[in-house]
Formats: structure tokens, C-alpha cells, sequence
């Protein structure tokens, strides 16, 4: 069982990969941006992203802290979470909120570039993780 805190504390990472699992058991990892909130950890996706789907067949993750493009450094240890889709309109805004606080320009620029690649901005949900 993952420590809270020692899963709280990856709230201040840069970024972490987020590693959730096909129905097969293998593992996919993505790199996110993350916040921390009271005994959660909050990351935002495109609705429909793969990670999406995972977490709908099993709530099963696995949290490491990472560079931008998901590298883990040696020795990292992944911790076991549990993911939660949260769609509500009221959780996407205050996680984008949170992050542009957290990553302030980077961040905007970064959803700029993407809005302006999908031709405009693209639907998201939040995952809520948590300590298994």
C-alpha cells in the first residue's frame, strides 16, 4: 500500500508519468503535469485520450516522478494509485487554474500551440489519484 504522503509529495514534481494499464495488463506510461490538492493528486487529458479508456476498465495506476518527455530517472520507484475520472466542468476549470499557477507561461503557451493545432480547444477531464 502507497504511503498518502509519499504519494502527495509528487504533487511537486515537475511532471510525472502516469502509468495506467490495458486490459491485457500492459502498462502504458505518459508523462502529465500535475497538481496536488488536499489528499489528491489532479492531472488533465483530452476526454478522449487512451489513458481515458484504461482508467474506465481498471482504476489501477502507477505514479513516477519524470522529465517532459517521461524519462524516470534510475532507481525511481512507481507508486501504486488509484485513478478517478472526474468530468465535471468545475473540476477542469479549477485543475487548469491550478496548473496555470504551477507552470504559469509554459503552461500557456502549451495550450495555446495545442489549441491551435486541433483547430480550437479541446475538451478535457481530470483525473483524480489517490492512495490505493
Amino acid at each position: 500500500m502507497t504511503d498518502p504522503q509519499t504519494l502527495l509529495a509528487l504533487g511537486d514534481a515537475r511532471f510525472i508519468r502516469l502509468t495506467t494499464f490495458r486490459r491485457s495488463g500492459e502498462p502504458v506510461g505518459t508523462p502529465v503535469w500535475v497538481v496536488r490538492e488536499g489528499d489528491e493528486l489532479l492531472v488533465f487529458t483530452p476526454s478522449g485520450s487512451g489513458k481515458l479508456k484504461r482508467l474506465r476498465h481498471t482504476s489501477r495506476v502507477e505514479v513516477t516522478p519524470c522529465s517532459r518527455r517521461g524519462e524516470v530517472q534510475e532507481g525511481a520507484v512507481p507508486l501504486e494509485a488509484v485513478g478517478r475520472i472526474d468530468p465535471s466542468e468545475g473540476s477542469v476549470e479549477r485543475v487548469r487554474n491550478l496548473l496555470k499557477r504551477k507552470y504559469g507561461l509554459e503552461f500557456r503557451i502549451f495550450m495555446l500551440v495545442e489549441a491551435v493545432l486541433s483547430r480550437g480547444s479541446r475538451d478535457r477531464t481530470v483525473v483524480r489519484i489517490s492512495a490505493s
